[in-house]
């Protein structure tokens, strides 16, 4: 009887143990965009690795990264997906961060970990829709994007250099979330959809399952010209080309030029420099796993670590780039 009473009370001393260190560990908030996004591929991909290395990180998705980065910018979440061009708006109290008080001052907070090219925007038809160049959607109906992101602005601003078109104007700009998007072009209720997504997604292709559809390039004569290379110049943006064969059914005959996006994972100058460092350490010592996540992760390096990035590093990831040999731009060493 002694026994059983000793054996009982050992175990549960043992599961009060493992409770407690439970309890104890330190969960860390991250936010990203919605699932079959590119920055939500790399997040994940992200926490799957710190998570080697004890670092255990909440992946909140389908977020909008306007609000995202700046809830990591007052320290609310530790991890976030980060656009360039939003760093500049918030610095600058300009459009979504207008009338966010203290906004220049809490872009000051931000830090990065990496940049990674997340991909090219997808201006999408459907063959049975009769839009096969820009001036076509002239009256037409349009999704951009969602109604409180960057990506709305990016898109309606391209349509504009190539066209001259006006949202609202020479045809109907929609704001959805992206799931809507999708469902709406299928059910076609929209005429077309502009869709940022990584070279190869299938939520594209996904068009191409059921029937024919159309990605518009961007046209030689549009390419060169002042406003075009403005947009490209622009922090996350570029010019990308692929070849239109990747998608099945997909009309567009040869390349394809269209605007690049560039990301950075982000965090902010308060987390831990043990955590970050260790972090960011496990997430390069197992990239070939993360190569391996998805089509467009294989273009990601040690030479491409630093791409589009416009924070400084975190202490704690400039720690291990600097043991681990990689070429650090001055510029991304915070002051």
């Amino acid at each position: 009887m002694q026994t059983l009473k000793n054996t009982v009370a050992a175990a549960t001393m043992a599961l009060s143990l493992a409770f407690t260190g439970n309890a104890a560990a330190q969960v860390y908030k991250g936010e990203t965009a919605g699932v079959g996004d590119p920055v939500h591929t790399m997040f994940v991909a992200f926490a799957n690795q710190a998570g080697k290395a004890d670092v255990t990180v909440q992946v909140n998705a389908g977020q909008t990264l306007t609000k995202s980065m700046l809830k990591g910018a007052r320290g609310d979440i530790e991890f976030f997906s980060a656009v360039p061009s939003l760093v500049n708006l918030m610095a600058g109290k300009q459009a979504m961060y207008a009338n966010i008080d203290g906004a220049e001052e809490l872009s000051g907070n931000l830090r990065a970990i990496f940049g990674f090219k997340a991909g090219a925007y997808h201006p999408v038809v459907l063959a049975s829709s009769g839009i096969e160049n820009w001036e076509d959607i002239k009256g037409k109906t349009v999704f951009t994007g969602p109604p409180a992101g960057a990506a709305s602005a990016t898109s309606e601003g391209l349509i504009k250099v190539i066209t001259g078109y006006e949202a609202g104007t020479d045809y109907t700009a929609v704001r959805l979330s992206w799931g809507e998007g999708y469902a709406a072009l299928s059910d076609g209720k929209i005429d077309m959809m502009v869709r940022p997504a990584e070279v190869g997604s299938a939520n594209i292709e996904q068009f191409g399952l059921s029937g024919e559809f159309r990605i518009l390039s961007i046209p030689d004569e549009a390419r060169d010209n002042e406003e075009m290379l403005a947009l490209f110049g622009k922090p996350g943006r570029g010019m990308a080309t692929f070849d239109g064969n990747i998608y099945k059914g997909q009309l567009t005959e040869g390349e394809i030029t269209s605007l690049g996006f560039f990301q950075f994972l982000g965090t902010h100058a308060g987390v831990d420099d043990d955590v970050v460092y260790a972090a960011t350490k496990a997430f390069w010592e197992n990239i070939s796993e993360v190569q391996n996540t998805a089509f467009f992760l294989k273009e990601v390096s040690k030479e491409t670590a630093f791409i589009a990035i416009n924070v400084p590093l975190h202490a704690g990831a400039l720690r291990y780039y600097d043991e681990a040999g990689f070429d650090v731009p001055d510029e991304l060493r915070a002051p």
